[in-house]
């Protein structure tokens, strides 16, 4: 693929009074908003915004195959997004990382080390395991540019490869043909392992993983409940590679199950538990929906139960029936929690508010006749900051209530 250059090659002008949010750095354009495209850019170009004055907004990339036709990177018209441009943004990227939240400490660190609109770098997501990056792109335009993001993150990081990890029907929606492998250095081994809180060490997979290979955001949120679990008996739903349930066991639980329909996911939740000592662990093969309402029918209890479970829509026509997932899902927790039992409710899918969440759940509670009664909002942790200019940057809600 030839490097597009950063020559400005065309000019979006928006409709009359379509402006406002991208004067306040809201870095997507959709096709609705704008009027019409002066020059011809190709898909990945540099093009200029301007207001239906023609007063220029910000500097962004072009792509007729997407929602977004345009993805905003700069508001100075003096600005070329060149290879020095990107490098600023990646410098700023990770002195937040490294400066601020001194999370590159120790060789086997993990953290997110661009978290795409949230550091002006709309469509790339970048993740450090030790020695090892793992980078997925949503926007064409940067797609294009991976190899020279790849040599910067290189540069910058010194770390011994750069794997490309690919998101589920991104091809569709951006016009990105691209496929999982590494970039730039060796390819990951099978199983890599870094640390986390209290010393807990875990081993991923960063070729077949999901996502970028682990979820870091919920880290800050496993400390909470590792500090929660003590003595209590833990249901870990939708636990992956068992990350609650681990840090749950560190904090003392009593007993942690773990269910997940991946079987590949369990067995490296097994490998965890070994590699942290920790036997109070034990692992179901289920899915989540049905094993819940058979532990139910059982008779099961438990003290504390987390729900993480996937994203369930991808787009607003799938909003109702994620919540129909939700509103089971929580329905069958407060089946299996004893009185004065704590609920960690996580939610990642974006189109879903905080507050619409609970809204659910207080529809739930009510239903089944319990007091719930909210402990802590909390959402991703600091390495996956919210972008104020684009609150869709913040899509993890993670809820704590007390069920009485």
């Amino acid at each position: 693929m030839t490097l597009p250059d950063a020559t400005v090659t065309g000019t979006v002008f928006l409709k009359p009074k379509r402006a406002q949010p991208f004067f306040g750095r809201h870095p997507w354009v959709f096709a609705g908003a704008i009027d019409r495209v002066e020059g011809a850019p190709a898909d990945g170009a540099i093009v200029d915004l301007r207001s239906s004055a023609g007063n220029f907004v910000a500097r962004g990339a072009f792509n007729s195959q997407s929602k977004i036709r345009v993805r905003l990177y700069s508001w100075e018209e003096a600005e070329t997004l060149d290879r020095a441009f990107f490098s600023r943004q990646l410098d700023q990227a990770i002195a937040l990382r490294h400066e601020v939240l001194h999370l590159h400490t120790g060789p086997d660190a993990a953290y997110r080390v661009v978290f795409s609109e949230s550091d002006r770098l709309s469509g790339l997501v970048v993740d450090r395991f030790g020695d090892w990056l793992t980078v997925q792109f949503t926007s064409l335009a940067l797609a294009q540019r991976r190899q020279m993001i790849a040599e910067l993150l290189q540069e910058k990081l010194r770390v011994r490869g750069v794997y490309l990890r690919t998101e589920r029907g991104i091809g569709q929606l951006e016009g990105i043909e691209q496929h999982d492998g590494p970039i730039l250095g060796e390819t990951p081994p099978d199983e890599v392992i870094f640390t986390e809180h209290f010393g807990l060490r875990f081993a991923v997979n960063l070729t077949e993983g999901q996502k970028t290979g682990y979820y870091l955001d919920q880290r800050d949120n496993r400390a909470t409940v590792s500090r929660l679990a003590v003595g209590r008996r833990v249901l870990d739903a939708f636990c992956y590679s068992g990350g609650f349930g681990i840090y749950a066991a560190k904090g003392g639980a009593q007993e942690v199950l773990c269910v997940d329909a991946s079987e590949a996911a369990l067995q490296l939740a097994q490998r965890n538990a070994v590699l942290n000592g920790l036997s109070q662990l034990t692992f179901q093969h289920a899915d989540v929906f049905h094993h819940l309402g058979d532990l139910a029918a059982a008779g099961r209890k438990f003290d504390l139960i987390i729900l993480d479970p996937p994203k369930f829509a991808r787009n607003r026509a799938a909003i109702p029936k994620a919540l129909q997932g939700y509103r089971k899902l929580h329905q069958q927790a407060l089946r299996l929690l004893e009185r004065g039992g704590l609920l960690v409710s996580c939610c990642c899918t974006g189109l879903i508010t905080a507050e619409t969440l609970e809204d659910l759940i207080a529809q739930v509670a009510m239903d089944a006749k319990r007091d719930v009664q909210i402990l802590e909002r909390r959402g991703p942790a600091p390495d996956h900051p919210v972008a104020i200019s684009c609150r869709e940057s913040g899509y993890l809600k993670c809820l704590i209530t007390r069920v009485g």
